[in-house]
């Protein structure tokens, strides 16, 4: 961690206000300091809640992956919330000169993404089939 500490800046932001949406660049991962966020995706112009978040969560993970979008959009919650936000350009400075760091982060998506899955596939398998599964598959 200490070698992500010269690049991590603090961002303030009131309740209502939106961290990202949906679509955006990926260009910073964000570390809840304080407060609470949800998790939404946008439906039919409506925002479904997924979840809600607070201090020690990482959000934004897809910027550890070169040209992404956010997945969600993240909007403030509590009345007031602090983040530690890290730089995508600086968290691959420091993948290329630490392979350690690297290969434990890409193990860290990964166990994200398999826990992502898992949850799906419950879901699904809970909602008797209500949707086509294989749409998550075909990109």
């Amino acid at each position: 961690m200490s070698l992500f500490l010269p690049f991590m800046h603090e961002r303030k932001y009131v309740q209502d206000e939106v961290v990202f949406f949906r679509n955006d660049p990926s260009h910073a991962l964000y570390i809840i300091k304080k407060g609470e966020v949800a998790l939404t995706i946008d439906v039919n112009e409506e925002f479904e809640d997924l979840t809600k978040v607070g201090p020690g969560v990482a959000l934004g993970e897809s910027c550890l992956l070169k040209n992404t979008n956010r997945l969600l959009n993240a909007f403030v919650t509590s009345e007031k919330a602090e983040f530690y936000v890290i730089p995508q350009d600086n968290i691959f400075d420091i993948f290329e000169n630490n392979m350690k760091i690297k290969v434990r982060m890409v193990e860290m998506l990964a166990e994200i993404y398999n826990d992502y899955n898992s949850n799906l596939f419950k879901a699904y398998k809970s909602s008797l089939g209500f949707f086509n599964l294989s749409q998550v598959y075909r990109g």
